[in-house]
């Protein structure tokens, strides 16, 4: 049987597989990493006819140019990469047929920070700690542990039924096109809060209480802006620096997506995908998990804004999150059935 590929023609800024990361070996000292932006993740899944846990392509500001060797169903979530195909500009949040031969062409970003392409079936490459995330720093997960580079060919798994039923409809509505997108999308009423300069809710960090009260001031009414230095493993934060009550000699505690740290020069990071498994810094915020892909988005040089919640906000914009992608999962299986 032929192996279905994906061509990488150009790799893109930064291109990864990635899925919802490496859980259960934090105690041996290796992160979880997984997408930065989960939602535009599970939903690129969903609408292929996949599991969340596939693996997608992460692209990051740039985006790569793709060649299909076979025809395929796809999903293009997250930030608007300009997407094309042949040419042509592609939709995101819905399903796409794409015909065999044709040619996925992505450009800059022209909002947010990061994309998301699944294929139906997704990605067939070796789960390394039950896992396709790729963690770069130590060549580990997705394809070879590193970023795409040009002349890859990324193999696929075969199309998963539920896939094949969409895939099929869509065929026959290309015609002679090189592709066909579904004429429903993703509601704008399921999807994160996603802004340019966005408002991030946090609760209460460890030690928010021995912060110096004008710097929490300051915290909540301030802008911060998002420095070059930021990466998948931390967002660098500029703005008014947070002081700690008197000085204090911390013992590393563990750590989480959107913990915010001040380390000694009052600038906040915020840990991210790649985040360490534990932290020396004074800990004074925690970004809670539904602002998490809103976050993601952000691009450098960007403010944000925090509002301070307590924990039953927060345990309800989860669960009301968990909802949306609930939804999502059922309504797309009543339109491919």
């Amino acid at each position: 049987m032929k192996r279905m590929t994906i061509q990488v023609h150009k790799p893109g800024l930064l291109s990864t597989l990635q899925d919802l990361g490496r859980y259960g070996y934090q105690q041996y000292g290796v992160i979880v990493s997984g997408a930065m932006d989960s939602f535009a993740h599970k939903a690129a899944n969903l609408l292929v006819g996949n599991g969340e846990r596939e693996a997608t392509i992460e692209m990051t500001l740039i985006g790569p140019v793709l060649q299909f060797a076979e025809e395929a169903l796809i999903a293009i979530c997250g930030s608007d990469l300009s997407p094309r195909i042949d040419g042509e500009t592609v939709p995101l949040w819905r399903p796409v047929y794409i015909r065999a031969g044709a040619t996925l062409a992505f450009g800059s970003s022209r909002e947010g920070c990061r994309c998301y392409l699944a294929v139906s079936g997704g990605f067939d490459v070796l789960q390394r700690m039950n896992s396709y995330s790729t963690y770069l720093r130590a060549g580990l997960g997705g394809f070879e542990g590193r970023a795409l580079k040009e002349g890859d060919h990324l193999p696929l798994k075969p199309v998963t039924a539920l896939g094949m039923s969409l895939l099929e409809r869509l065929r026959a509505e290309a015609g002679e096109a090189g592709f066909a997108s579904a004429s429903w999308r993703l509601s704008y009423e399921l999807m994160p809060a996603y802004a340019a300069q966005p408002e991030l809710r946090v609760i209460p960090g460890a030690q928010y209480a021995l912060f110096q009260d004008e710097s929490l001031e300051a915290l909540f009414s301030e802008e911060f802006r998002v420095q070059p230095q930021s990466d998948r493993m931390g967002y660098r934060l500029s703005g008014p620096p947070l002081q700690m009550k008197e000085r204090l000699e911390m013992l590393s505690e563990p750590v989480t997506f959107g913990t915010v740290q001040v380390p000694p020069d009052g600038n906040p990071i915020i840990l991210m995908a790649d985040r360490q498994t534990t932290g020396g810094y004074p800990k004074v915020a925690q970004v809670i998990t539904a602002d998490l892909p809103v976050l993601a988005q952000v691009q450098i040089g960007r403010p944000v804004r925090f509002r301070l919640v307590d924990l039953h906000e927060a345990q309800e914009a989860l669960l009301e999150m968990e909802l949306h992608v609930s939804f999502l999962r059922r309504s797309i299986h009543l339109h491919f059935i």
